[in-house]
């Protein structure tokens, strides 16, 4: 029985949920660890800081003149000057790291383009060309409410799902053809902004096949809501065979 909940893969928003969804990607993993990581020191801090609280409260609620002369306290000042220096460096660092190893882009073994429009997105693969020298691109539209099948999730499924392989090195080059888009995808740990007349560029190296919802981050109109992402990661070979259909 724990074997079979500890299969189950959480890649889609669930009512009241309060933690991330399940990471499919190292930067994915980094964030989720690194939330956890500064959620064990708040923890700490707030233990810390309710003691004081309760202490000074009870200890001298009834001498209001137990420290009627105290001016100056050098120890004390010195102390809760360090002391949180030394909790936000000790969280600064490995921000810093992990925000500096999610921008990089080495080497990718393959670039999608993706496009942000009202209300829709559009992904190009510029490294696949086919004979007439045209590269493989298409539109993804948001699946209205009475068309919807049994199990596809409203406001996430698209005609259209963008296919990458796993285990690969994959770049996307973000733009917007209108106005200020953002291209997000939680599981994979992707979010960045799409604008007109800029290029910006992320990368992801998925690690296992699925289906990865996201939406558009930025409110950019009237049908913002209506602006999902799907993403199907499969293996090298069924995306090969894949691409060669195209």
């Amino acid at each position: 029985m724990i074997t079979s909940f500890t299969n189950i893969i959480n890649d889609v928003p669930t009512p009241w949920a309060l933690y991330f969804q399940d990471p499919a990607t190292p930067a994915a993993e980094g964030i989720i660890e690194l939330h956890d990581n500064i959620c064990f020191y708040l923890i700490i801090i707030l233990v810390l800081i309710s003691w004081m609280l309760y202490t000074i409260i009870f200890t001298f609620k009834k001498n209001e003149f137990s420290y009627k002369y105290i001016k100056h306290g050098q120890s004390i000042e010195i102390i809760w000057t360090i002391l949180p220096a030394i909790v936000l460096l000790t969280i600064a660092f490995p921000s810093f790291i992990l925000l500096y190893l999610c921008d990089e882009v080495i080497t990718p073994a393959m670039t999608v383009k993706v496009t942000g429009l009202q209300w829709y997105w559009k992904y190009e693969y510029s490294d696949f060309v086919n004979q007439t020298g045209e590269t493989i691109e298409f539109e993804s539209y948001v699946i209205p409410d009475d068309l919807l099948e049994e199990g596809q999730l409203r406001l996430l499924d698209c005609d259209t799902k963008l296919i990458v392989p796993i285990d690969t090195h994959i770049r996307f080059i973000c733009t917007s053809a209108d106005v200020i888009h953002n291209f997000a995808i939680s599981s994979l740990g992707i979010k960045i902004d799409c604008n007109p007349g800029r290029l910006n560029q992320v990368s992801a190296l998925i690690e296992r096949p699925g289906v990865f919802y996201g939406m558009c981050h930025e409110l950019c109109g009237v049908n913002h809501s209506a602006m999902p992402i799907a993403m199907e990661a499969v293996s090298l070979d069924n995306f090969l065979e894949w691409i060669n259909e195209q």
